[in-house]
């Protein structure tokens, strides 16, 4: 909590009910890993049993909020949700906004740490100093929706905020959410399968403690440039207006934005998916802010006629317009509504949810799955009574439901038919919709994320130099404007570094990767005075930096030990072995040379073996992580 810290971590072990509050304080510690994502991180790797499932009940599942969330920063509303995935069996952050994590800010705690398991349903409620393992059994089988509005009014409490499972985390369905503030999803990884193996709901908090900076007069003047700044670069007002799903029109006229599995780059009748059709056709009721973000890219809809009247929701986002609409082949705006309010509620990652669902459908289409294994659907692309019914069928892990519940990569090893060839996953991750063989930084970016492929850890947006700040970024990186161009593999590994380490130290800050990574007007200087008026410790803008690329290289380090090497760095089948149809670039394909080229250059970089791609003994005490030495040692070579 701030000022000066120290850290305050709060515990909780649901196997033996045993609560601890437990601190850092040392200075040496904060400035290596900065707070939230970064410390979880390095409490992560401490504890790492090798031989340990994601279900194991020592494992562990921290909610990181930033050192900045709680307070007047735009846009610090961030908190990194962190686990060993049981999607992928490995290192797994994925982040959230909303209002849960500054409310645990204002009750004390930068870090909170469930372990163990209990033997029936129980929800964590705390109030400041007040924390208490609750029964849960009247809110399990509730929806998101519903549990929350039980939850506040047990303690008849509107403000209180939860991090909750529906469910598809009860029933542990892979990717199973996190949703927090009901409509804002920790999505991707499987977080909500891990709660739902512990028998935890949900988390309800409310603290009313505040924050105090160490410098508040340095504070604000910070963030007087950080405001002067965002007025005034270009791409604020356009995702003010219309929400992420402002890129489709566009990343649809030149053939990017995967329609029917990846199979296609564009869809005819695009209009119906974009954000301004949500403001035109009446779907938008209002736009919906993060905590303390005054540009509220976030959708609040409602579905007012139709057979999905009725419908109302946070969204739909530009993912979501993928994956249940050109992704499955419908342009249908009310159906997309409707799988992603179902996706909300349910507790269902909307990426692998509507990418298992296009898998599937692409299984029809192919006429190697019947009608009897299908429970007598028709999974005709375009069928939007079929894409409701399946999302339901996945929560539930009824039917077919069931094997789409398992995530792709085990689904299409167990249904066999050389289905693995149109199964867009790797590493048990199913690629966010984004056409990676159009963009050659969002290619290796994706490779070799600890994550899997997708676009949460590392958002190169810089390379398309779509405005002037794009373009000022990638020159700062490499030297030359003429790098602002996604289809080279020239310069690709220093922009995905640069984005990874000022990515890593944003979620450590609690400021959304929008600011940082793809509008650009939060840079390192920005954030290490944030930080140094913030908390009276003083770093700079390279120390950031450092921070970010030790996080990084931590991530790198877990998933080693697990057996990770460079091999296993690649992207889903299709994209490595078909070329896109109606690319703009001739030949667009992730292939394997590319791929390894790229990879080279990237490993350089770092400094990692080339052979392995896994940190070597001098990168280790280079990075001041030399406590990680004997354990990595004692699983891989350490060059």
């Amino acid at each position: 909590m701030l000022p000066t810290m120290p850290v305050d971590i709060l515990t909780i072990n649901l196997s033996n009910g045993e609560i601890v509050h437990d601190k850092i304080e040392d200075v040496s510690v904060i400035k290596k890993y900065i707070g939230g994502r970064g410390i979880a991180t390095h409490m992560l790797l401490k504890e790492l049993d090798p031989d340990a499932s994601p279900y194991d009940e020592n494992s562990s599942i921290i909610f990181a909020p930033g050192v900045l969330t709680g307070t007047a920063m735009p846009c610090s509303g961030r908190t990194s949700v962190l686990f060993k995935s049981p999607a992928t069996g490995k290192f797994f952050k994925t982040n959230v906004g909303g209002h849960f994590g500054a409310q645990l800010k204002f009750a004390g705690y930068d870090l909170l740490v469930i372990k163990g398991k209990a033997e029936k349903p129980v929800y964590i409620y705390i109030n400041d100093d007040r924390v208490e393992i609750k029964d849960a059994n009247f809110l399990w089988g509730k929806n998101v929706r519903e549990a929350n509005a039980l939850i506040r009014e047990a303690y008849d409490d509107p403000h209180i905020q939860t991090a909750c499972i529906g469910p598809a985390g009860e029933n542990k369905v892979v990717y199973a959410s996190i949703q927090v503030s009901i409509y804002n999803a920790a999505g991707r990884g499987g977080g909500g399968a891990v709660m739902g193996d512990k028998n935890l709901k949900a988390i309800a908090v409310r603290g009313t403690k505040g924050l105090k900076l160490a410098h508040p007069e340095r504070y604000f003047k910070a963030l007087e440039v950080v405001y002067g700044k965002m007025n005034s670069v270009p791409g604020v007002k356009p995702l003010s207006d219309y929400g992420t799903s402002i890129g489709v029109e566009s990343t649809n006229a030149v053939g990017a934005f995967p329609v029917k599995n990846f199979q296609e780059g564009s869809i005819d009748n695009i209009e119906f998916l974009t954000g301004q059709y949500l403001v035109e056709g009446g779907f938008l009721k209002r736009k919906v802010s993060c905590y303390s973000c005054p540009v509220a890219c976030h959708r609040f809809v409602t579905v007012d006629s139709g057979k999905y009247r009725g419908t109302y929701t946070g969204g739909p986002e530009y993912e979501t317009l993928n994956a249940f609409g050109g992704g499955c082949g419908t342009t249908d705006t009310a159906t997309v509504i409707k799988a992603g309010e179902l996706c909300n509620i349910y507790g269902l990652d909307v990426i692998s949810t509507g990418g298992c669902i296009q898998w599937l459908m692409e299984c029809w289409q192919r006429g190697v799955i019947t009608k009897e294994e299908a429970d007598g659907l028709d999974l005709s692309w375009g069928n939007n009574d079929t894409i409701i019914e399946l999302v339901e069928k996945i929560a539930y892990r009824e039917g077919i439901g069931d094997l789409l519940g398992k995530g792709l990569k085990e689904a299409s090893e167990e249904f066999g038919r050389e289905s693995y060839k149109w199964a867009v996953q790797a590493r048990g991750l199913e690629q966010s919709r984004v056409e990676t063989r159009s963009a050659f930084a969002y290619a290796l970016a994706f490779a070799i994320s600890s994550r899997g492929p997708d676009h949460l850890n590392t958002e190169t947006l810089a390379e398309f130099g779509g405005d002037s700040e794009a373009r000022r970024v990638i020159k700062d990186i490499t030297g030359s404007e003429e790098y602002a161009y996604p289809h080279t593999t020239d310069k690709r590994a220093e922009i995905v570094r640069w984005h990874e380490d000022i990515y890593a130290a944003s979620d450590c800050t609690g400021i959304c990767a929008f600011p940082t990574t793809a509008q650009f007007w939060v840079s390192e200087y920005d954030i290490a005075e944030l930080f140094s008026a913030a908390t009276g410790i003083e770093m700079d803008a390279d120390m950031v930096m450092k921070a970010g690329r030790r996080i990084i290289t931590m991530e790198r380090i877990y998933n080693g030990i697990l057996g990770h090497t460079r091999e296993d760095d690649v992207l889903p089948y299709r994209l490595m072995n078909e070329y896109q149809k109606g690319a703009m670039h001739e030949g667009a394909i992730n292939s394997k040379e590319m791929l390894d080229l790229m990879k080279d250059e990237y490993f350089e970089l770092h400094n990692w073996d080339m052979e392995t791609g896994l940190p070597t003994r001098e990168v280790m005490e280079h990075l001041e992580l030399g406590e990680f030495i004997d354990k990595a040692s004692n699983h891989y070579d350490l060059a």
